[in-house]
């Protein structure tokens, strides 16, 4: 009979940046992953493109290690509090989690988002400080700071009895004790996991089979796999199962592949085993949060609360004139079967249909989940316009309210009193400052969401890419007002064509220039910010016309300063209400929803009546 008390089942869970992914890369090594001879692959685990350009992790992985007769599974939960909704139903799979804290830092904004789930749900922590070996690192400091966190969020007296590691995940070194023991490799991490890390307590190896499904996977083969683990029971390729739905409903099916997940990738399991953390094929509209069970007159399990979504942007059909030559899939119905296909993996995003044909609205966390969806959709050929985000109003005791959001900042002392000026004018309340003696100055918050759109931009011109900020979701408020995010106004061009280096030149005058020479442009465009907060229609395709004294070769002579060029995210969060991003897999432009200026202007008169 398998033994539950073998598997460790624990979740990593870190800032931004904290050495995360980096940790796991020792473990696995660790764990014998890798030959002798075998070339390493550097935070292996971030396995999506987005993932490795952008740094952070966007989707919870599993991996196992196996060692000294423990099987150590292990799920990498992204760090940013907008993939938030991917840790918290991992929060079921696992009885423990590794909680990474940077050495200089502290824990962070999204530490807190996560901790709290996972001492709500009564997981064990094992705390590690990384990255001791950073300048003005203070590991002390950082303990007591790790402790207070643990009585603010209400550890029980267990949970705040949580043993520390200290080390580097750069170097591959963990110790028990900063003065006395010898940095040497992961071993003391790892005796801590098996020792501290609790067995799945629920896990029973005679019962029935049941499962509860906390993840979605996709192979090309066999289809979509339900990811989860165990509670009861065992199951094995070829078994009869029941999916217990979220509306109550029951579908038999039977189990057409089994995997495990060990090292960097998957491998088939001949049974499926109480307390282990398995995929499973065989159903094809399974969803997160969904029960499997062998037994028909089984109960489902419990899944963790989900935070709901507090911004909302609209999806729709690109309908500019350069529609459809960029990309492969550009009508509504495809737009809305990828939309509703990210649905069934990513329980924190939601999708309607709004009263416009062709557009849909999107909500979610936050900007940048909507922003990498868009950017995972161009690179798999869609082309989409998508809208400024706006933040999700709720009505209580017939009263407006919106969600507010607690804002960390950090910035060089110098600039202290700019972000301070930044925050004011986005209806932002200071609630604490603190200066450490490094250069560097805290500042702590209490914002709207809507004062974040567009926050971060400012805060890098401000502090010449210094200052860092992160935030996390407090409450529900009385509506702060009008909030006014974009001071300046727009080039927008009035023809479509290409864009002249003659045009260029001489636009230069009127602001920044967002298009270089030869790029195709159209009406409605927005090819330029204009310092002042009106829109102003210009000509970027006009061409000199050549006389007896002026000669064709005089454009070579012309020099034009270097475009601004925008992410995906600067884009969407730079744009105003009567204006939308248009994504293709080649092309980020911004324009009007009105592509005619003739439009535009019967608009505003019928807005202003």
């Amino acid at each position: 009979m398998p033994d539950p008390s073998k598997f460790r089942n624990l979740a990593i869970i870190a800032h931004v940046d904290h050495g995360k992914t980096t940790l796991v890369d020792q473990l696995l090594k660790a764990g014998g992953t890798y030959r002798e001879n075998q070339a390493v692959q550097e935070r292996a685990m971030d396995s999506m493109d987005l993932e490795r350009e952008k740094g952070i992790t966007i989707k919870a992985k599993n991996t196992s290690i196996h060692w000294h007769g423990h099987t150590i599974n292990i799920v990498d939960t992204p760090g940013h509090a907008d993939f938030g909704a991917e840790v918290e139903r991992v929060m079921k799979m696992v009885d423990g989690v590794l909680l990474v804290v940077d050495a200089y830092e502290g824990p962070q904004a999204q530490t807190r988002f996560v901790l709290r789930k996972a001492l709500q749900e009564g997981l064990m922590p094992i705390v590690v400080v990384n990255k001791i070996d950073r300048p003005h690192a203070n590991a002390a400091a950082v303990k007591d700071q790790v402790l207070e966190l643990f009585l603010e969020l209400g550890a029980t007296d267990e949970q705040f009895e949580a043993p520390f590691v200290y080390g580097s995940a750069r170097d591959g070194y963990f110790m028990d004790h900063l003065e006395n023991d010898p940095p040497v490799d992961c071993t003391p991490l790892l005796h801590k996991i098996v020792a501290h890390i609790p067995a799945p307590k629920d896990a029973d190896a005679d019962g029935d089979f049941r499962m509860l499904i906390s993840n979605i996977d996709w192979d090309d083969y066999v289809g979509r796999i339900a990811i989860g683990r165990i509670s009861s029971g065992s199951v094995q390729k070829g078994d009869t199962v029941h999916l217990l739905r979220a509306d109550g409903s029951r579908v038999q099916g039977k189990v057409t592949k089994l995997f495990e997940y060990s090292g960097l990738g998957t491998s088939d399991s001949a049974v499926g085993e109480a307390g282990n953390i398995v995929g499973l094929a065989g159903f094809e509209n399974v969803d997160i949060g969904e029960t499997l069970v062998s037994n028909p007159e089984d109960e489902a399990l419990p899944f963790v609360a989900i935070d709901p979504p507090t911004i909302s942007m609209e999806f729709s059909i690109n309908d500019g004139p350069f529609a459809g030559q960029d990309g492969k899939y550009v009508t509504s119905r495809v737009i809305r079967d990828r939309l509703e296909r990210e649905m069934k993996t990513n329980i924190s995003i939601k999708m309607e249909d709004t009263d416009a044909a062709g557009i849909f609205s999107v909500s979610a966390r936050g900007a940048m989940q909507i922003a990498v969806l868009v950017e995972t959709m161009r690179r798999e050929g869609f082309e989409v316009c998508v809208s400024r985000p706006k933040v999700i109003t709720i009505e209580k005791d017939g009263r407006k309210m919106e969600p507010f959001e607690t804002l960390y900042i950090e910035v060089p002392d110098e600039c202290a009193n700019g972000a301070v000026r930044l925050l004011t004018s986005r209806k932002g309340v200071l609630e604490h400052m603190e200066t450490k003696g490094t250069g560097r100055t805290f500042l702590q918050a209490y914002i709207p969401t809507r004062g974040i759109i567009g926050f971060e931009f400012e805060l890098v011109n401000l502090t010449s890419g210094h200052g860092i900020f992160s935030h996390l979701f407090r409450e529900y408020a009385p509506f702060a007002g009008e909030i006014s995010t974009r001071q300046t106004g727009t080039l927008v061009s009035m023809e479509t064509g290409v864009a002249t280096p003659y045009s260029l030149f001489a636009l230069e005058d009127r602001g920044r220039l967002f298009v270089g020479a030869a790029e195709k442009v159209y009406e409605g465009q927005l090819i330029g910010e204009n310092p002042r907060a009106n829109d102003l229609p210009v000509n970027p395709c006009r061409e000199k016309h050549l006389t007896n004294h002026r000669s064709a070769n005089k454009n070579d002579s012309i020099q034009l300063t270097p475009k601004v060029e925008f992410t995906l995210e600067r884009a969407i969060e730079y744009i105003e209400a009567d204006e939308l991003v248009e994504a293709t897999p080649k092309n980020i432009r911004l324009r009007k929803r009105l592509l005619s200026a003739n439009d535009r202007k019967r608009a505003e008169r019928r807005a202003e009546s």
